[in-house]
């Protein structure tokens, strides 16, 4: 009896739990990687993320040869055929595998036509287990965000002076939102040369000729543990001390500014939560950063990363088709091509999606989920845009992310009012409006910034539902101020813009 080792794309690191099962019988354990071209066709990808994965699964199979496992690396058109065959050539009869985190992966996995026993070993690259979290979520009204946050804080004794938090708060979102001044002077973010490797992956995936999106060079991104640790260092040392205090803000030209970029990394297993949590919590102590930064990251980690996680795998399996406010309109081709928008703050984050597969999170909730949301867009379209684009992009992310928490098309079972916004927070958190040729004061007519057309449409439309949130309650009231010719106006340019955007012109 033989048991082997297939070891997913997004579970990477030595640590990880079908690995460790088998750490003291390595010499006598197959393991195989998989790089299949058929599930790159089923839907589109960023050409970016594509080529992280698969360089980052052709990296760790040569230090896991280099740590002394029996290592199969199969370059193919599926997963069935490599795997069939691999089994059949070293007599498997158990197969380990670290239970995926997408549902839809695990359900792939399920459904293969394989000669010996599947076996699924818990995940452990997330600091709470799917268990753990259905524990803390039974019989609880709502599953608050802080509520979970605060119990991770005291769980792993991160940022506690005994019961109490340090600081005595649990949260400096308040400091947090500081608008860009003039004259920032972010640091460089670390990049890399593609080597050999990442090199022959860039020619694989131009020759396959996949219906991707975005631009597939200049690739930078790191693709080893090693390099992304470079990538934690370089922000512990130079990005941590504003992260907090600018994490909202949005600079055209500026990229990344204080934003760590580790998000792709730790969702593959180069980076692991537990260490990044630690050493940033140390920071405030050793290196006297404000602690609004060190909580800001820890946050990031520790609550939001944890919480959508056990959200994703606590809700039921359709969750990813809810549509709260019966949004039917379809995606608009910018979307898919920056240059056909003349908005500026869309313009400007759909570019730099283009190019890198990367926007931090303001630019995703408060530019593009706030569009789709206003705008009425179809929830399910625009979720699997956003998982084409991004190269952090999984199941689990995306879907609590853009479902929940960007598009409230859950109905509140995550985030507790919808993200909506006008044309007003977009220029208080950037630059962009300075930029563009509509008037970001203006509700309607020729100049009117359509995010105040489209905002307070919105509110009017859906009036009914909105008031059952009791965090509206206040804006709904400004709504039924507003003179009925100007409310009038709103309604007929928020319905000439719809016509605009399934035209494909705006």
């Amino acid at each position: 009896m033989t048991t082997g080792i297939w070891v997913l794309g997004d579970q990477l690191w030595a640590g990880q739990a079908a690995l460790l099962q088998r750490q003291k019988q390595q010499k006598n354990t197959p393991v195989i990687l998989i790089e299949a071209a058929d599930y790159a066709r089923q839907r589109p990808y960023h050409y970016q993320k594509l080529v992280l994965v698969w360089s980052a699964m052709r990296h760790f199979a040569e230090e896991l040869r280099g740590d002394g496992w029996q290592v199969e690396y199969a370059i193919a058109e599926d997963f069935l055929s490599p795997l069939q065959a691999w089994i059949k050539e070293n007599e498997i009869t158990k197969l380990l595998i670290m239970e995926p985190g997408d549902r839809p992966f695990a359900d792939l996995i399920k459904n293969l036509d394989l000669d010996c026993q599947i076996t699924f070993v818990p995940n452990n690259h997330f600091l709470w287990s799917r268990a753990e979290f259905q524990d803390w979520a039974k019989g609880r009204k709502r599953l608050v965000l802080e509520d979970f946050y605060r119990e991770g804080r005291k769980r792993f004794d991160i940022l506690m002076d005994g019961k109490k938090p340090v600081g005595d708060k649990w949260n400096f979102d308040k400091d947090n939102r500081r608008p860009p001044k003039k004259n920032l002077n972010p640091p460089k973010p670390q990049w890399f040369k593609p080597d050999a490797i990442t090199t022959k992956v860039i020619e694989r995936i131009k020759a396959l000729d996949l219906k991707g999106y975005g631009q597939i060079e200049p690739f930078r991104w790191a693709v080893t543990q090693s390099q992304a640790k470079e990538v934690f260092q370089h922000f512990l040392a130079a990005g941590l001390e504003k992260f907090g205090t600018f994490q909202d803000a949005m600079v055209e030209g500026e990229d990344t500014l204080w934003h760590s970029l580790i998000s792709p990394y730790l969702n593959i297993g180069l980076l692991q939560p537990l260490d990044l949590v630690q050493t940033v919590a140390t920071a405030h102590t050793n290196d006297d950063i404000p602690l609004n930064n060190i909580e800001g990251f820890i946050r990031q980690i520790l609550g939001w990363r944890e919480y959508l996680y056990g959200i994703y795998h606590h809700v039921e399996a359709d969750y990813p088709e809810k549509n709260y406010f019966d949004h039917q309109n379809p995606l608009p081709e910018f979307f898919w091509d920056s240059s056909k928008t003349d908005l500026n703050c869309l313009k400007q984050t759909l570019d730099q999606t283009e190019r890198t597969g990367y926007a931090h999170h303001i630019q995703r909730l408060m530019v593009l989920s706030n569009f789709g949301l206003i705008t009425g867009i179809n929830p399910q379209e625009l979720e699997a845009w956003f998982h084409a684009a991004y190269i952090d992009a999984h199941d689990w992310v995306m879907q609590t992310n853009v479902i929940g928490m960007g598009l409230f098309a859950d109905g509140g079972v995550l985030a507790t009012k919808p993200y909506a916004a006008s044309a007003n927070y977009i220029n208080k958190m950037s630059n962009y409006c300075s930029g563009c040729r509509y008037n970001k004061g203006d509700r309607h007519g020729e100049k009117a910034c359509p995010f105040n057309t489209f905002y307070w449409d919105f509110l009017d439309r859906h009036q009914e539902k909105l008031r059952s949130q009791g965090r509206m309650n206040l804006i709904l009231k400004n709504l039924e101020r507003m003179d009925a010719t100007e409310l009038s106006k709103i309604r007929q340019q928020a319905t000439q813009w719809r016509e605009r955007l399934r035209s494909g012109t705006s």
